[in-house]
Formats: structure tokens, sequence, C-alpha cells
């Protein structure tokens, strides 16, 4: 990968856009004239001339291209404006007040501007079966070549390694990320996760759960979306302000009920809640009905769009307390479900730059 170009033979420039490239997670490479500048100029996928070299680099006659900035330091100045624009640049910028800005540039540059999917998973009550949907979906999502990443966010749900028996696996959990803020490299999360049946799983470990500021979701969620084709959170059903913050952010929310009258009827309350905060509230019914009702019967009573009839699926039980994660039966009837709602929300982008590695 092509790395960001950094143009300037003054120590104190270099000093400040290498801290800001190191903030951003990138690697970048240093010209310290418009000789070596010219060897990356081209290629790389941003380039940013610190204002001793601006003059330089107009004589060198270098190509015109995008994505270059220029750093200047003297606000009085008013001659760095015509320099850059005689070289191309598209910004000229001043520290201290560039310096979230440019931390972006840095990251976007390397991580692009993707922004995968997000999507919650709400239980309708108690043992609804919302983990379970959760862990399906974004397996089945892996069977399909997406890079995704599960996400637990109910931190007394007992950690959501345990669908896969990866406790033990390595990588980072929620209470380590806890103090996270601003901007998180993308590349840097991905690597420190646990990687779980190909998937990327973040977690709560079996520590006594803690409160997980909302700059922290925030911050980790769109770091893992610049990573991933398709991010999917499973929530719980109180709703904290983190979780409101994932509803709010969420492309779509599964609702999951199973087709029973007490069930419809405490999720008619969790639906209420929800629909106040997502944009795209939708049902999942999971089967059996002791009572004989039916999928249609729920949906009307929560008058909620139904993407899914789950019906029965024997031995789903004893493989989950066995560690075998849902949905890897490829005609279950929980990765049909599944199937049909990455089929609403992924569509063409199960190809290209949003297939995993």
């Amino acid at each position: 990968m092509t790395r960001p170009l950094i143009v300037t033979a003054d120590p104190l420039s270099l000093d400040d856009l290498l801290r800001l490239a190191a903030l951003a997670g990138v690697e970048v490479d240093v010209a310290h004239d418009a000789g070596q500048a010219r060897r990356s100029w081209d290629a790389a996928p941003l380039v940013v001339v610190a204002e001793d070299q601006v003059e330089h680099l107009v004589r060198a006659r270098l190509s015109r291209r995008d994505r270059v900035l220029v750093l200047g330091r003297d606000l009085d100045d008013a001659g760095i404006w015509q320099r850059a624009v005689s070289l191309g640049a598209e910004k000229v910028l001043y520290l201290p007040d560039a310096e979230p800005w440019l931390v972006d540039a840095f990251a976007d540059a390397v991580e692009g501007d993707r922004d995968g999917v997000l999507v919650a998973v709400l239980g309708g009550r108690g043992g609804a079966g919302a983990t379970t949907t959760a862990c399906a979906l974004a397996l089945t999502a892996v069977r399909r070549g997406v890079a995704t990443l599960l996400v637990d966010g109910d931190p007394y749900g007992g950690g959501i390694d345990l669908v896969f028996g990866g406790e033990h696996a390595t990588g980072v959990r929620w209470p380590d990320l806890g103090g996270t803020r601003g901007r998180v490299p993308a590349t840097a999360l991905a690597q420190a996760l646990p990687k779980l049946a190909e998937l990327s799983v973040l977690s709560w470990d079996r520590s006594e759960p803690t409160h997980l500021p909302v700059q922290a979701v925030q911050a980790v969620l769109t770091a893992g979306r610049r990573s991933h084709g398709l991010v999917v959170v499973d929530l719980p059903r109180s709703l904290d302000e983190s979780s409101r913050e994932v509803l709010g952010a969420a492309r779509t929310t599964l609702l999951v009920v199973p087709a029973e009258v007490r069930a419809a009827a405490a999720a008619a309350r969790i639906a209420a809640q929800a629909a106040q905060l997502c944009r795209d509230l939708r049902l999942v019914v999971r089967g059996p009905s002791p009572a004989g009702l039916s999928a249609a019967e729920i949906q009307r009573a929560l008058a909620l769009p139904l993407v899914g009839d789950v019906r029965p699926e024997p031995g789903l039980a004893r493989d989950l307390e066995e560690g075998a994660p849902p949905g890897l039966r490829r005609g279950s009837p929980l990765a049909a479900v599944c199937n049909a709602v990455l089929d609403d929300l992924l569509g063409e982008q199960t190809g290209g730059v949003r297939r995993a590695a």
C-alpha cells in the first residue's frame, strides 16, 4: 500500500506532521526536497507540503494532482495562498487549529472513506434469541465474503465470545477500550480484535461490567465501520445511552420476537422506545408458537415490517451449549432469514471492496 507523502526540510514542521500521522496510526514517506518528492508524488494517496518547500515544488514543475495540502506557519503571509494555488493545493492549513482535520486526512488517505452498514439486533423479551440472530447474521455475511464485525452491546450478557467458544481468545475486549476518544485507527482496531469463525468480535469479558462512555462507543463503532463492510451489534433490552447511540446510527434494527402472546406484549413496549430512535425498525419472528400464533399475527400486533419468520431448528440449542455458532448450517431456517436480510441490506456490496481479504 502506498503511503501519504510529507515534503519538508523544516524540523519543526516535520515533527508536527509525524506526530499527527502517528495519531492517525498511519506510516508516511518523507521527502526533504523536490527531487525526493518526485519519486512518490504521483502514487501517494495524500501529499502534505510544508511552506518551506512549496516554492521549490512549484519551480520543479511536478504534475498536477489531487489531495495536496499546504501547511502554513505564518498567518500574516498572504503570499502562501498564491504559491499554494500555483502548486495545485486544495487547502492551506495552520496548526494547532487544523490538527483534528489533518489526523482525519491522514487516516482517510490510507483507510479510504468506506462506511460499512451498521445493523442493531434487539430482543423483544428476555431469551428472545437476539444474540443467536446477531451471531447468525454476522456468520452468514462472512460466508458471503463480507468483512464483518460482531459487537457485544450487552455488558450483562456474559460475553458474546462464549457463543463461539472463544472466551480465551487473545485480543481486546470492551473494558480495554473504555477510555477511547476521537479518531481510532481502523486497521489497528481490526488487528487487535479476536478473530472467531473468521469474524472480528468485540465482546465483554467476565469481569465486573463497567460503564462505557458514549464517546468510546462512537469512536469504536466508527472505526469498525471503516474497516468492515458490515457491523452487527447485539443490544440489551434496557436501552442506556450507548444503546441509544447505536440505534440512532444503525441503518436497520431487527426486533426479534418469539411467536408468543406475552412476548408480543413485551415487544410492543420495546418497539415503542426503539422506534423513536432508529430510522428503520423491522421484525423477526421466531417459532415455535405454543398457541399456534403465526408470524403474520405477531406482525399485525406490532405493526412492523416483517423480514423473517424463523421456523424451529432442531439441535440449535445443543449447538449453542457446545460452542457451535448458529447459522452455520447453510439450509437452516435461521440462515435463510439472514440471507434474505443481507440481500436487502448489502445488495451489490457483497462484492468488490466489501469482500473480506
